[in-house]
Formats: C-alpha cells, sequence, structure tokens
C-alpha cells in the first residue's frame, strides 16, 4: 500500500486512495475534514524533495493557479511547502481526461468538439489575461465532468508569460506530440504556444489521429518544425471546411500566422457556430495549382489525323492482295452473325418481357418493428427510412410509411419510405422565453426531448435574466442531447483595462492604477532581477487585461542590487554519538552541497558552515534525514538566530526502541532567539 493512504495529513486532510501517478507528484482523493469536503492533493514525491528544479516548478504550479478563478479551471485550496512534504490541496473532478474520453470515442462529432474547445479556449483566455501561459496543454491535463464541464489542470511547468523562459531542457517537458515549434526549439513562449496546442487537440478530436507521430520523441519534434500535417478533411471528409480552416490556422508553424489569442480563435468559433456553412478563406495549406490547360486549337493537333481529308489513299506494298473468293466468304459469315444477332435480339426481349416484376399492392409495416417488417416484406420491396421521435410508441416501431399500406400497387422491387421511432432523431433546439423561470425553462427543454443544463453565470445582464442558450435555437441536435442556459447572476462589477506600468516606481505604478479606476494594488519584490530599486519589472495582470475594478493587482518590483553574504553558523552536534551522521545542510529548501557531508559530532560537536545568501533565509540542518536545527537569517542586520531545536534519534543496529520519540516534537523553541552566527560581505 502507498504509505500516505489511511494517513491524516497535518490533522485535516483524510487521504482515501492514490488516483494519479505523475512524473514529480502523486495525487490523491482525499476527504477535507475541517470544510468537510472532498479535495485533491497533489504531493511531491520524495525523491524530488531535494531537488531544486522540481521544487519551484511544484510551487510555481500553485503559485499559477493560485492567481485564477474561473470555472473551466481546477481551483486550490491550500498549500504546504514543509521541509519533508510539500503538497496542493486542489478541487477534487470526478471525471475522466479528455484523453480517455477520445480514445473511447475515437471520432468526436464537430459539434462535440467545438462545445469542449470552446470552454478550453475561455479558460486560456483566463489564464492569459493574468499573465500566465500553461505551455503543457494537452488532452492528458483537460478533465472531462459528467455534464460535459472541461476543468483545465496541470500549470506545472507554466510560466508568467513576462518571465517567460528560453531553455530547452523545460520547454521539453510539454509532450512533444502537441508541443509548438518555438517550444521545441527552446524559444520564448506565449498565449500562442497554448493556441497550437489547442489546435492539436482539435485535430485529434476530429480526426481519432495525431497531426505527426513517430517512433520517438526526436522524431516527432522534428516533424513538428519542419513536416506539414495532412488536412483533417482528407482523414474525415464529414468536418466542415470552416472548421477545418480554424484548426488549421491554430497549427501554424509560424506564431505570427496563429491565432494571436483565445479571443480571436472564440470569435472564428462563434461565427462558424452560428453559421456552420461559413468559410474563411485562409491561405494556409492550399494545394498546388493545376497545370494549365492545353488550348484546344493544340490539343486538335495532337489527336487529329493531318492527312485525314486528303483525296489520295495510299497502299502499303507489305499487304497481301485479297482474292474475290475470299470476300464472298467473308461476306456470307457476316450475314449469319448478324442473323444470329437479330434472332438472339428478338428472344432475349421476349424473356425480359415475361422477366418483368408483377405489381402487387403495398402491404401495411405500420406499428410494426424493423424485424418484423423485413420478415412481412420477404424481400418484395426495398425499404428508405426517416428517423422521427415520439413517446407514444416504442423505440425502433415505424410510425407511418409512403406509400400508404394498400393504397395502391406497386412493382417488386420498388422503393417504400419507412417513418422509424429512432433516439437517434435530430431534433430542433427550442426557442427559450426570456422572460420564464428556470423551472418553465427546463420544462420546455424536457418537452423537446432534450436535456436542461441550467448555469448561472456573471453577466451584465439583470439577475436571473437569460444570457445565453447553447446550442442556439434552431441548432439540430439528437434526441436526448443537454442543452445549456446560461442565467445571469446580475450585473457584474465595472471592468478597466490594466495600464502598462513597467519601469514605473512602485509609488507612480500605484497611483496610475488608481487612477485608472483599480482599487485593490500590491507591491511584492524580486531580488531576482537586475533593475533599479523600486523599479517595476512585472505586473499581474499583464497590460491590456480587462479586468474588474476591485480585482487584486500585483506590482512586481526589483529589490535593486544584493551584495551576497557569508553566513557563519556553529551547529552544536550531539557530542556523545561516536559513529558517522550523514548531514545535510538546506538553504531555502534547497541543498547546499559545499555543507553537506559525513560527521563525526564526537570529534566535532561544534561544526561550523558557511552559506552564502543575498537575503533573508532559512537554514535548516537535517542528521541521518532527521530535521535537527533551523535557523533564521537577517540579512538587513547581519545575525543568525537559532528557530527551532529537535531531538537527534542515533541509527541502531539492534531491535527497534519500544517507542522512539517523536521527530516532529521540537526539543526547544527559544523565546528569545538565540544569536549563532553573523554575516560577513562575499
Amino acid at each position: 500500500m502507498d504509505k500516505y493512504t489511511g494517513k491524516k495529513l497535518d490533522g485535516r486532510y483524510e487521504i482515501r486512495e492514490l488516483i494519479g501517478v505523475g512524473g514529480m507528484a502523486n495525487v490523491y482523493h482525499c476527504y477535507d475534514t475541517i470544510d468537510a469536503r472532498e479535495v485533491a492533493i497533489k504531493i511531491l514525491k520524495d525523491e524530488f524533495l531535494d531537488n531544486e528544479d522540481f521544487i519551484r516548478r511544484f510551487k510555481n504550479e500553485s503559485k499559477a493557479i493560485a492567481v485564477l478563478n474561473h470555472p473551466n479551471i481546477v481551483r486550490v485550496y491550500d498549500v504546504s511547502f514543509g521541509d519533508m512534504i510539500q503538497y496542493i490541496v486542489m478541487e477534487y473532478i470526478d471525471g475522466i481526461t479528455l484523453k480517455e474520453y477520445i480514445d473511447m470515442q475515437k471520432v468526436l462529432d464537430w459539434k462535440e468538439t467545438v462545445h469542449l474547445t470552446t470552454q478550453i479556449l475561455k479558460a486560456l483566455q483566463h489564464a492569459h489575461e493574468n499573465g500566465i501561459v500553461h505551455r503543457d496543454i494537452k488532452p492528458h491535463n483537460i478533465m472531462l465532468l459528467q455534464d460535459g464541464t472541461i476543468k483545465v489542470t496541470d500549470f506545472g511547468i507554466a510560466r508568467f508569460s513576462s518571465n517567460a523562459t528560453r531553455t530547452m531542457t523545460e520547454q521539453a517537458i510539454g509532450s512533444v506530440h502537441y508541443i509548438a515549434p518555438e517550444q521545441a526549439r527552446g524559444e520564448k513562449t506565449d498565449g500562442k504556444t497554448d493556441i497550437y496546442s489547442v489546435g492539436v487537440m482539435m485535430y485529434e478530436m476530429l480526426t481519432g489521429t495525431l497531426p505527426f507521430d513517430g517512433d520517438s520523441a526526436v522524431t516527432v519534434a522534428l516533424m513538428q518544425l519542419q513536416a506539414k500535417a495532412k488536412r483533417p478533411r482528407e482523414i474525415n471528409p464529414d468536418i466542415p471546411e470552416g472548421l477545418e480552416e480554424i484548426t488549421m490556422k491554430a497549427m501554424q508553424k509560424d506564431p505570427e500566422d496563429r491565432y494571436h489569442s483565445a479571443v480571436e480563435m472564440l470569435s472564428d468559433i462563434e461565427r462558424f457556430r452560428l453559421n456552420p456553412s461559413i468559410l474563411f478563406h485562409y491561405t494556409y495549406h492550399t494545394d498546388p495549382a493545376p497545370p494549365e490547360d492545353v488550348p484546344e486549337e493544340d490539343s486538335k493537333k495532337d489527336y487529329e489525323d493531318p492527312e485525314a481529308d486528303a483525296e489520295e489513299v495510299y497502299y502499303d506494298e507489305d499487304v497481301p492482295v485479297r482474292s474475290p473468293v475470299l470476300s464472298a466468304i467473308k461476306g456470307i459469315i457476316l450475314a449469319a452473325v448478324i442473323a444470329l444477332v437479330v434472332f438472339g435480339g428478338v428472344a432475349a426481349y421476349q424473356g425480359y418481357i415475361s422477366a418483368q416484376p408483377k405489381e402487387i399492392e403495398v402491404p401495411d409495416f405500420t406499428n410494426m418493428t424493423l424485424s418484423e417488417a423485413n420478415a412481412k416484406n420477404n424481400g418484395k420491396f426495398n425499404f428508405s427510412y426517416i428517423s422521427r421521435y415520439s413517446d407514444d410508441i416504442p423505440v425502433d416501431t415505424i410510425i407511418e410509411q409512403s406509400p400508404a399500406g394498400g393504397s395502391k400497387k406497386m412493382k417488386e422491387g420498388s422503393t417504400i419510405e419507412l417513418v422509424v421511432n429512432s433516439a437517434d432523431t435530430y431534433i430542433a433546439v427550442p426557442y427559450i422565453n426570456g422572460a420564464l423561470g428556470t423551472e418553465q425553462i427546463q420544462a420546455t427543454i424536457e418537452k423537446a426531448n432534450l436535456v436542461p443544463k441550467i448555469l448561472y453565470v456573471e453577466s451584465e445582464q439583470t439577475a436571473q435574466k437569460i444570457d445565453g442558450i447553447y446550442p442556439p435555437t434552431g441548432t439540430q441536435v439528437k434526441i436526448g442531447s443537454p442543452v445549456y442556459v446560461y442565467v445571469s447572476k446580475g450585473v457584474t462589477k465595472p471592468r478597466f483595462v490594466m495600464p502598462d506600468i513597467k519601469g514605473y516606481s512602485a509609488e507612480k505604478a500605484v497611483a496610475a492604477l488608481k487612477e485608472a479606476g483599480f482599487t485593490n494594488c500590491n507591491v511584492e519584490y524580486d531580488d531576482r532581477i537586475e533593475a533599479e530599486k523600486d523599479e517595476v519589472v512585472r505586473q499581474n495582470p499583464m497590460q491590456g487585461s480587462e479586468v474588474p475594478s476591485d480585482y487584486e493587482i500585483t506590482v512586481i518590483c526589483s529589490k535593486g542590487s544584493q551584495k551576497e553574504k557569508k553566513v557563519n553558523i556553529e551547529v552544536d552536534l550531539p557530542s556523545e554519538v561516536t559513529t558517522s551522521v550523514s548531514m545535510k545542510v538546506l538553504v531555502d529548501g534547497a541543498v547546499d552541497n559545499d555543507n553537506s557531508k559525513d560527521v563525526v559530532p564526537s570529534y566535532s560537536p561544534k561544526y561550523k558552515i558557511t552559506v552564502k545568501v543575498k537575503d533573508d533565509a532559512t537554514i535548516v540542518v537535517l542528521l541521518d534525514d532527521q530535521q535537527y536545527r533551523e535557523y533564521k537569517v537577517d540579512y538587513a542586520n547581519n545575525s543568525v538566530s537559532l528557530a527551532n531545536s529537535y531531538p537527534y534519534t542515533p541509527k541502531s543496529t539492534d531491535a527497534p526502541a519500544t517507542q522512539a520519540p517523536a521527530a516532529d516534537e521540537p526539543e526547544e523553541t527559544p523565546s528569545n532567539q538565540e544569536e549563532v552566527g553573523g554575516l560577513t560581505t562575499g
């Protein structure tokens, strides 16, 4: 059994079962005993607790999702980044991945593809407007709920668009079958990178195949860079041309040739949805021009005999001259053949007349099942079928026929049209009166043999007013299909466009945001960026985003140039231990290899370590992977203090003790922190 299953995490989360295994983390189905709800918890694998890159990516996922709030993006409730365990508490999704759904369905109906893609694009629109690029969009990271709702997950390699990395190592983490060419090359990524991946997913949903596949990841990556994908309609001719154009535009190799935003792509999809016969006339992937037609006169020269009208007749001296006797015999044989053909034709015609089918009265097939009708017909007539649905008679029963039974006589082999009660019938989505209440709306949809889905959304419409319906009124859908009715929650708060404040001072940036209408502005500092002290280096959401007036705006400023300082700490090791102990030093969660080594405490009970810092830091000392000492570095005041002290239990080769001391209980938490070292400029 997994070591976490059946345990309670932090005295709050009951871990029920392992539901997902990923490259760097495992996902568990849990129960939150405080908030009384089911949650999913992603726990970083033990082997990556010392890996700075994986820890950074794990933390980055929580930060990325935490700033997002959208119905098509999984929500984050809680995070914990301790030294011994790191986890993210998320919304529990009871569904399957879109990849699993595609594998089950093989090829998706274009209407369903549009419905799913629209939700994915709306989620990406929200992420991009908040400055976040997902960079790993693929059906494996899309959850599909039973009601058809989409949830985008796994922001593990997401990046704030203004700080996008260019390193191939991290870029290549995304699945190579869905990766954009610029991402495969290790170039800068932005929202258009996610658009490419959406195009590949649309291609897969519509055709049941991937545009590029090969025997290795390298092969597929090279195809993403160089190869031209087969047009979807060559694989599935039922795909509307307009939808094929949308798919191929999203998959253009050059980012500038793609849709520049999720909003732009959603606009085309909406135009297509309203008019499935629309053509956008994009010029990508056109076939080479056919060869020019050969002029008519030149054509005749190739096929006509220039001597055809000449009066002279030429004889070939090599052809022997026939005798008159031979010509007579030839004429007799020809006459005999003609006679046989004439008499044979007369006989065949008489046979044809006698073999003509007789006219018989049309039988009555109504109220029969198809099998009963075929048995009664006994092959005398051909059937054509029209589907129609009725609650009054069983499915697969014949409702009516044309011509009607007993109305006339028809020749055997003629076709009779049968109207069959079928659950595969397509019917029109009914008109929804916006003045009706939700119960009446549901009744109207159910009366049409469709399934109502009432969704409440933020809108500028008055509360409880209809803000939209999907599929729209009049659209032909199958019996039993869902119809989504969007009902307004009420008038939303005013929205304003984010100004570009990069390069401003923090004070000037906050003033500019307030002038633009924003009331909730926070200033944070980042010491990793070389810039003037207090200069704005990033903003969230990014410039140009349209967000509510009370949206929490984050302004990230530079701390300015920070000098590196050396931290000297004297660690009091357990002097009674005479065997070798593995000492590991962590600086803000990252392993300091220079100071991590094996020591014998009895030889060096006061062991000195020196680490380098550029800011306030937490330094943790582990002995044999047991937390032993925790120190806090005060960069500004040039001081180091002991924050927590924990007991050390020596390794034993004997049988284990009946009760070991609790490793997570601090030995001492000083009320007045003890100075244990100092800082010097490095």
